[in-house]
């Protein structure tokens, strides 16, 4: 699971165009007890402290080297890190830990498609952050990524890391092999619809390199596609429209007419075939969250620097992703964990994890600083304009209790469609099973 534009001449507009992001998608460890003062004394005494956070995908702290840079400034402080690549995992994990109150780390990630459960349905299991410090910060994150992590009578149970701000990557290398544009900005004008993009994709299919394939797989074209719609699976009252939403409808439609093209490369994300297909060719566009570029380059590699390039998304802006840092009850080390998350989600950690990992803030000031960023692996793409224009243009999203459970039904039946050739009513029949099954 991540930019201002120079177009901002203050910070103060950057704020304000910050405000307008928010938390598309809406907008990818735990512990603590607020009421343990002796739990800090360890650290204030010069003791030494571990802390431990765990976390789902690829935040990327440890791989841009914050870390590091926290135990330089707090010697006495060591983080160690846990993490499960598929976030479904995880969150079944962290279910039964709280539960059964064991197993919890210092430090928990939440994906914004499971902060409604935790607000609304787990609030007793998370540290209150506000009398920890957290009351002050509010002003410095985009109002609807901090107002989704509070409860009706206002407790913050967690402070936003980055937000999901979607776009277009591709390699260059295999499009140019194909007689197709590789300009950034000819593609996107060529692709500035979902139609466009799928006539492309079967212009690349009948020159396409051998083994190649236009896009990854139909369940994240539609997880992209699905991410630019404000309501999806829940409108504002909470209910559940899934299944009578016509903007699920056409994001599902799109999917599966990728599919019955034969565009997509049948991998499923996160699989190990799908990370190899990274540095393999094996499909030439990827619609990509911001945090996705991250991803990207820990899976190509070095060999995949100056192939990849990035343009804006079919079909206007959306935002797919980005995620929370919480404290669950009962932690030994309350007071250093808010710190370290504290530190974590702050201007100047949030503006190195993009440019380093292209995580895209939630922090406005880090939104303000990170504007004019580019990033010489992906061809020197203009990541801050390309993906704050994104953030400035998402929907602020409505999400429900069960956002998660619903999309992973959905993108399940789809790859009943991709990989098995089901019917897309019979497919979709399944979802709607899976759906009830799921949530009850």
């Amino acid at each position: 699971m991540p930019n201002a534009r120079a177009a901002w001449p203050t910070i103060r507009r950057g704020y304000a165009r910050a405000a307008a992001i928010v938390l598309a998608g809406a907008l990818l460890a735990a512990c603590g007890s607020s009421s343990s003062d002796s739990s800090a004394d360890s650290a204030a005494d010069g003791g030494k402290v571990t802390l431990t956070i765990d976390l789902f995908g690829t935040f990327g702290y440890k791989e841009a080297g914050l870390y590091d840079e926290y135990h330089r400034l707090h010697p006495n402080i060591t983080v160690k890190e846990s993490n499960t690549e598929n976030e479904a995992d995880y969150w079944k994990a962290l279910q039964t830990r709280l539960a059964g109150g064991g197993g919890l780390a210092d430090v928990q990630g939440i994906e914004v498609g499971r902060i409604a459960a935790v607000t609304q349905q787990q609030s007793d299991k998370f540290e209150d952050l506000g009398p920890l410090g957290a009351s002050s910060l509010k002003s410095q994150f985009a109002p609807a990524k901090w107002a989704a992590a509070t409860t009706a009578d206002g407790r913050t149970l967690g402070l936003g890391t980055d937000v999901g701000p979607e776009a277009m990557c591709y390699r260059s290398d295999l499009l140019k092999q194909a007689g197709l544009p590789t300009d950034r900005e000819e593609l996107s004008k060529a692709w500035s619809t979902w139609d466009g993009y799928l006539s492309l994709g079967r212009q690349y299919a009948a020159k396409a390199p051998a083994r190649s394939h236009w896009t990854d797989s139909v369940a994240s074209l539609y997880a992209v596609i699905n991410g630019q719609y404000k309501e999806r699976y829940y409108d504002a009252s909470g209910k559940l429209i899934y299944d009578t939403n016509p903007a699920v409808k056409s994001a599902w439609d799109t999917a599966v007419r990728a599919a019955h093209d034969g565009l997509s490369a049948k991998l499923s994300e996160w699989s190990p075939a799908w990370n190899q297909a990274f540095a393999g060719g094996a499909f030439a566009t990827l619609a990509c969250p911001a945090w996705m570029l991250g991803y990207i380059k820990g899976q190509a590699g070095d060999a995949g620097k100056g192939k990849w390039d990035v343009a804006t998304l079919p079909g206007g802006a959306g935002n797919w992703g980005g995620s929370y840092l919480a404290l669950p009850k009962g932690g030994k080390h309350t007071k250093e964990a808010y710190a370290l998350i504290q530190w974590l989600t702050a201007k100047e950690q949030q503006a190195a994890l993009f440019t380093k990992q292209g995580s895209f803030p939630s922090n406005l000031g880090a939104i303000a600083a990170v504007q004019d960023v580019t990033d010489p692996y992906f061809s020197g793409a203009p990541i801050g304009k390309i993906f704050g224009d994104a953030a400035e243009k998402s929907p602020v999203q409505v999400l429900g209790v069960h956002d998660n459970d619903v999309n992973t039904q959905i993108t399940n039946a789809l790859g009943e469609v991709e990989q098995k050739g089901t019917a897309p009513d019979t497919a979709w029949g399944h979802a709607e099973k899976g759906v009830r099954n799921a949530i009850g």
